[in-house]
């Protein structure tokens, strides 16, 4: 099934997500209306709990709204088949943790040519992309070595290489800076400043650290699950 595109790779309108049952619930978010275009880095911006991890969990598809429309590529993402949405995942969508999630017995290139190994790309072109990802993010001469061998700064950078490996058209990364120093991570926010603004891509990072807004296009300000203003760019 061939979907449509759209100018903004991710839309939601009156989106809000409820946890628990009645007399139980928890409203995590609350009618969120949201906008990410292409070459643009957007960040949300909030305190923990805040409702930035759940806003992201809905846009990658991994949980369903409560109500509110999520487009994603130009069509609504509940209209996805299960199988189709983890096709749209593998093939389109780059995810950045805070916690790396590198498997130690593997060496980066292993780690990093997972992702278009199981998006079905053959071995040639896996091969390629995964050496195109490690030179972009610079740690090519470190192909060889194992996550263990590498400083917290490294080890991110092989999360990035490893989320964009397929040129990844939608790039979201949760809290990708909260454990490294504050030198490392303003060079992780530029990299992935870089590969919005050169590479045309939708780059989201939820973070808590005011000292990132100077790097970013956009900055959406959360608090207790709604969004509630946006800045534009410095």
């Amino acid at each position: 099934m061939t979907r449509g595109d759209s100018s903004a790779p991710v839309t939601l309108r009156g989106v809000s997500k409820t946890y628990g049952s009645h007399g139980h619930s928890c409203d995590a978010l609350r009618d969120v209306t949201f906008t990410a275009s292409r070459g643009e880095f957007s960040l949300l911006l909030g305190p923990s709990g805040s409702g930035k991890t759940t806003l992201l969990t809905l846009i990658a598809g991994f949980a369903p709204a409560s109500s509110g429309v999520i487009r994603l590529f130009g069509s609504e993402i509940a209209s996805y088949a299960p199988r189709e949405l983890q096709r749209l995942r593998a093939g389109r969508i780059g995810f950045i943790f805070q916690a790396f999630l590198l498997i130690d017995a593997f060496t980066v290139r292993e780690n990093v040519s997972l992702v278009p190994h199981f998006a079905g790309r053959d071995r040639a072109s896996a091969r390629q992309r995964t050496t195109d990802a490690l030179e972009r993010v610079g740690i090519a001469p470190l192909a060889g070595k194992r996550p263990y061998e590498l400083s917290h700064g490294e080890r991110q950078r092989v999360a990035i290489a490893r989320a964009i490996a397929n040129d990844a058209d939608l790039l979201l990364a949760d809290e990708p800076t909260a454990s490294l120093e504050a030198s490392q991570a303003e060079d992780i926010m530029r990299l992935l400043h870089s590969y919005a603004a050169d590479a045309g891509k939708c780059v989201i990072v939820a973070s808590h650290d005011l000292c990132l807004r100077d790097l970013a296009d956009t900055i959406h300000h959360m608090e207790h699950g709604r969004l509630t203003t946006m800045d534009g760019a410095s």
